[in-house]
């Protein structure tokens, strides 16, 4: 049976079928539940606080407020986000004798306001610097599909916390693919809206020009609703527009090299589905992403601006560091000032001359990730998890370069596979179909935006 949805929920409340409570009690149980992820997937709990908020939102809702379609609903929060009188880990050690936050970043309190009951901080990548969802701090949650498989990262726990039904949408970020991948591999929905949409303040950064602050939950209406609780706008789900006419393009380079054969099945499903629907369907020349990874040798923005935020205490405890992240980190010390402005004119030339050839399609179309996902044994040596890693991030991360607003991770088989519409803002949308085999494999479609979006979004 599919996961509930949050519209779902909120039916059930005001129609009084269930409570904030009830949902809240069977959250909190899976996350406790011996047999399960929630060890793993969550570093805290707030069953106290959670429990208290259900039951406020409960009598609010006899009284008649109800603040959101999200009120009463259960969800997690990624383990970088400021939570008033916590200390801030990231998913690493090294921060633990740093101060407790005085106050909630903005997100969380946008969350709490919108009557979200927050059960947890989620185990994530440490610093949010890898794709593969690996922590030898916390431990690193299996796969819903496999649980020896990794979760895809940086937003392990968030993933996994939705796709196990600990939480019913999660806050995620994404720097280079951190939701977008472990919703590919977890068979959930993700969306990465445009830098800046989200205030990123009181969250620790990976890269100040490139994080993003998005929803991982069970349906594209879900990540609308929670997206605009975190930007601070109305909550308005687009209707569903006809696909028939859409324009979307496939790149014949870089992103579609060396697929693993479920994700080209995958993929080429969804493709057809699409078509029959009346989308037309191109395959493109984009020779300019196989530049990426040159453009990117000495390590790109994420290196460079992560090495300015960490390059204090990495010196002072960098044995407290995951030894497959502090190496990354410490690239940055290597990039000159003439290194970073050669890339930021490198950006600005590439998304140039990617605008000239994507300008007239209402999206791109990808697989999220060129592989499925891995297993622990894998990913178990540096060397397998710097391949699986790049492997996993290779096709989320061009949108570094690219001048592609706003990205979401779609299911193109398995247990969201259902039907695919598209909105009058080009924004694509999924209704989900039943179980399938091939949850959590990987085989996800990425639907990039070629349009701008409209100036409340910006």
């Amino acid at each position: 049976m599919a996961n509930p949805t949050i519209q779902q929920l909120a039916a059930d409340l005001a129609a009084g079928r269930t409570t904030s409570r009830k949902l809240t009690d069977e959250a909190l149980a899976r996350i406790e539940d011996a047999n399960g992820e929630g060890k793993r997937a969550f570093i805290k709990v707030y069953e106290t606080q959670a429990l208290a908020a259900a039951k406020a939102s409960d009598s609010l809702r006899k009284a008649g407020i109800v603040a959101s379609p999200l009120a009463g609903i259960p969800v997690s929060i990624k383990n970088l986000c400021n939570v008033a009188g916590e200390t801030t880990l990231a998913g690493s050690k090294a921060l633990g004798d740093a101060p407790p936050a005085k106050s909630d970043a903005p997100v969380v309190a946008r969350l709490r306001a919108a009557g979200a009951v927050i059960v947890g901080s989620t185990n994530m990548s440490e610093f949010a610097f890898s794709g593969v969802g690996f922590n030898p701090h916390y431990g690193t949650p299996g796969n819903p599909a496999d649980r020896k498989r990794v979760p895809g990262g940086s937003s392990s726990g968030a993933a996994v916390s939705v796709a196990d039904r600990m939480a019913v949408a999660a806050l995620g970020t994404d720097t280079g693919g951190s939701v977008r991948i472990p919703a590919a591999v977890c068979g959930i929905v993700g969306f990465k809206p445009t830098a800046r949409r989200v205030p990123i303040d009181g969250v620790v950064p990976l890269s100040t020009s490139l994080d993003s602050i998005g929803p991982l939950a069970n349906s594209v209406e879900c990540c609308a609703i929670v997206d605009a609780v975190f930007a601070g706008e109305p909550i308005a789900v687009p209707e569903a527009a006809p696909l028939a006419g859409l324009r979307f393009a496939v790149p014949r380079h870089f992103v579609m090299d060396d697929l693993h054969p479920i994700v080209a099945k995958a993929f080429e499903r969804a493709l057809k589905a699409l078509a029959a629907k009346g989308v037309t369907v191109e395959e493109i020349d984009l020779p300019q992403l196989d530049k990426l990874p040159a453009i990117n040798a000495k390590g790109g923005f994420a290196a460079a601006e992560a090495y300015a935020w960490h390059k204090d205490l990495i010196a002072r405890r960098g044995g407290d560091y995951d030894p497959l992240v502090a190496p990354r980190i410490r690239r940055g010390a290597e990039m000159s000032a003439a290194d970073y402005i050669e890339l930021l004119a490198k950006r600005a030339d590439l998304q140039k001359r990617v605008a000239a050839v994507t300008a007239n399609y209402d999206a791109v179309a990808m697989p999220t990730c060129a592989i499925v996902a891995p297993t622990l044994d894998e990913v178990a040596t540096p060397e397998g998890f710097t391949r699986k890693n790049m492997l996993l991030l290779r096709n989320t991360r061009r949108q570094f370069f690219g001048p592609l607003q706003h990205q979401r991770s779609l299911p193109c088989c398995g247990r969201a596979a259902g039907r695919l519409h598209a909105d009058g803002r080009g924004n694509v949308r999924q209704t989900p179909a039943g179980d399938g085999a091939e949850r959590g494999a990987g085989g996800q479609a990425s639907l990039t935006s070629s349009r701008a979006e409209p100036p409340t979004a910006a």
